[in-house]
């Protein structure tokens, strides 16, 4: 069988709104890479690229997604993990960089694209997405108001709606094909989607040398009462060993890592007791 890919695109669709933001992304973590693509242009399969529409539909290509977190745990770790644990690995690691598709661009130039699931490609291994944004949400005083595909919406606080509605219409229905492999409520899932929004963003954020404002803009998008959201930004201050202020957060779900590691928990865990968090944060920072 012949496998069909598409070479990458060097630049931007003419009047992009979102070219900017992808570019401030990949200046600070080379983590990520973002393709867009132009209207009609196909968007990459193969050779390591599965659409975000085929993991939603949790067949064959979700299989072989979540093969490779089978692979890397046992690899890492020297254990295999249960299924509904690698489910969620493999969740997080689609969803953490998906969110910031949306969100920062948000949080740079108060431009919000819609993202439907045909619309993405994901290349785990080279950290690469491809997208096509045919429609995002500004203000009305935004330059690119003008621009094809600009939906104008009247303030702040409904282009937060605009944020939580986008982020909803692309990992809802990966939310469908993730799903039953994790053996989790609809609560939970939704909870570990707050927690992908949260700390994807507040990571970048201090990588831009914004991170007050993007805890800030954070606690105002998730304030906790925004279904399907579960929980708010939930960020709180420890106070360090030197009177210093710590930031940190509780996340409003569990990867499950400590069936891996019962020693080892994320920093922001809700089983991570506060001099355990204090420890870890004050050492980080020194």
């Amino acid at each position: 069988m012949t496998v069909t890919t598409f070479p990458a695109v060097t630049s931007a669709p003419p009047g992009s709104a979102v070219t900017d933001a992808f570019a401030r992304l990949a200046e600070a973590y080379g983590g990520l890479r973002v393709v867009e693509r132009a209207a009609g242009e196909p968007l990459p399969r193969g050779a390591g690229w599965v659409g975000a529409d085929e993991l939603a539909a949790g067949g064959p290509a979700l299989d072989a997604f979540l093969a490779w977190d089978n692979a890397q745990v046992l690899r890492d770790y020297g254990t295999q993990a249960r299924p509904d644990v690698i489910a969620g690995f493999g969740l997080h690691r689609y969803a953490w960089p998906a969110c910031l598709l949306i969100t920062l661009p948000w949080f740079l130039h108060r431009r919000v694209p819609r993202l439907p699931v045909p619309e993405v490609a994901f290349h785990r291994t080279l950290g690469r997405m491809s997208v096509r944004v045919a429609e995002f949400a500004c203000l009305p005083d935004d330059a690119a108001a003008a621009l094809p595909g600009a939906r104008v919406v009247p303030d702040e606080a409904a282009l937060r709606d605009e944020v939580r509605a986008a982020v909803a219409q692309h990992l809802g229905p990966l939310l469908q094909g993730f799903g039953p492999r994790m053996r989790r409520g609809r609560r939970a899932l939704w909870g570990m989607v707050t927690d992908e929004v949260v700390e994807s963003l507040w990571y970048i954020g201090s990588l831009l040398g914004e991170e007050r404002r993007a805890m800030a803009e954070l606690e105002a998008l998730l304030p906790g009462s925004t279904a399907p959201y579960t929980g708010g930004a939930g960020f709180r201050t420890l106070t360090g060993p030197a009177g210093e202020e710590l930031s940190t957060r509780d996340r409003a779900g569990c990867c499950f890592f400590y069936t891996i590691r019962p020693e080892d928990t994320c920093v922001t865990c809700p089983r991570t007791c506060d001099a355990d968090r204090i420890a870890r944060l004050a050492a980080t920072a020194a």
